[in-house]
């Protein structure tokens, strides 16, 4: 008689996403039943994944796989997917800083990483974007450290920080900053720029499709004549920057643009692509920074650029704020991003064993 298959893994809450997280190896090593397993695991396709351990929402939809590394000066791998709520659709091609954050508490929590001291400096290679990470996670004695002060909007309570220090993130799965060669252009006779940090994104400015940049995550939801035209201009962003033809993928992502009114330096909404984010996703944080950093942008007349190379920038979100220090060197089309940090917690919420059937394997 066939029995479930189980699998070891940590649910945790990382930054404003939560998911199971996975030592590679304990998955099967071909994509495509790897894949079926995750299915298994969240629940997919269904609108309630009532049938697995997914929250029946895109920010509660993500896996995180993480192995020890053979790279030089890399101490873990880190694969990230989104696991469709209602589509049998595995996506690997993007990635998501939330979910980075619990990635070092893991590592440590598996054995994959000593804990040394009160903080742990743990190296992360993103297998999705070909890029490296340092994450600094607040240790002890007993291991990784939850408890702490630092709250980030769109979790309720405080916890420990984790700071994520992104290296190697221009041209992610572009070519480069830039990867259409233009700082501004036209689609569907909106402005739009398009650019490749942490994530390959077309920003345009919310008041250009007729929105405030203000709206909650489900006005904007409701509004299916604004998503239809949005997607028709992302698919033709995707072909400008390279990246084919982007029908059922989600990148590149999308930001909409304001003017901050809450102390910010740019208020901004982002889409996942196809709803709008309750919070804002890491990865797109650098990106928008960047772009209201960016001089002859989407962002002129909109972003507070403040004074000097190395810069703390606030993104107003539905949720309240999210800060990046970014760091960069030149003006304009020769802008450089030297390095951007994330300030994020996380929090292991059980450990135990996940089942799935056994012909999902």
């Amino acid at each position: 008689m066939a029995r479930q298959y189980a699998i070891p893994c940590i649910l945790m809450r990382g930054g404003t996403s939560k998911g199971p997280y996975f030592r590679t190896t304990d998955l099967p090593a071909d994509p495509g039943a790897r894949d079926r397993v995750l299915l298994a695991v969240m629940g997919s396709p269904d609108a309630r994944q009532i049938d697995g351990i997914g929250g029946a929402d895109t920010l509660t939809s993500k896996v995180a796989m993480v192995q020890p590394s053979s790279r030089e000066g890399v101490d873990v791998d880190y694969l990230f997917a989104q696991v469709s709520v209602t589509e049998a659709v595995v996506d690997t091609a993007p990635s998501c800083g939330n979910i980075l954050a619990g990635v070092g508490p893991f590592a440590i929590e598996r054995g994959m990483v000593p804990a040394t001291g009160t903080e742990t400096r743990v190296i992360i290679y993103n297998v999705n974007t070909d890029s490296r990470i340092e994450a600094l996670v607040t240790t002890d004695g007993d291991g990784v450290d939850y408890d702490g002060d630092t709250a980030i909007a769109g979790v309720p309570g405080t916890a420990a920080a984790v700071r994520l220090n992104f290296m190697d993130i221009v041209g992610s799965k572009t070519s480069g900053l830039l990867p259409s060669g233009h700082i501004r252009e036209e689609i569907d006779g909106v402005e739009v720029t398009l650019i490749d940090v942490a994530v390959p994104m077309m920003i345009l400015r919310a008041a250009d499709l007729g929105k405030t940049g203000y709206e909650t995550p489900a006005e904007l939801d409701a509004d299916r004549d604004f998503f239809a035209r949005l997607e028709a201009m992302r698919l033709e962003a995707g072909r400008r920057m390279g990246l084919g033809d982007v029908t059922g993928k989600v990148i590149p992502k999308v930001a909409i643009l304001a003017a901050p009114k809450d102390g910010g330096h740019i208020a901004a909404r982002y889409f996942v692509p196809h709803k709008a984010h309750a919070a804002f996703a890491v990865t797109g944080a650098l990106c928008v920074s960047t772009v209201a950093m960016l001089e002859g942008s989407v962002s002129d007349g909109l972003a507070i650029r403040p004074e000097g190379e190395d810069r703390e920038i606030l993104i107003e979100h539905p949720s309240g704020q999210i800060d990046v220090a970014l760091r960069t060197s030149g003006q304009g089309a020769g802008l450089q991003v030297l390095s951007a940090g994330a300030i994020r917690t996380a929090r292991k919420l059980f450990t135990g064993e996940v089942f799935v059937p056994a012909d999902t394997i």
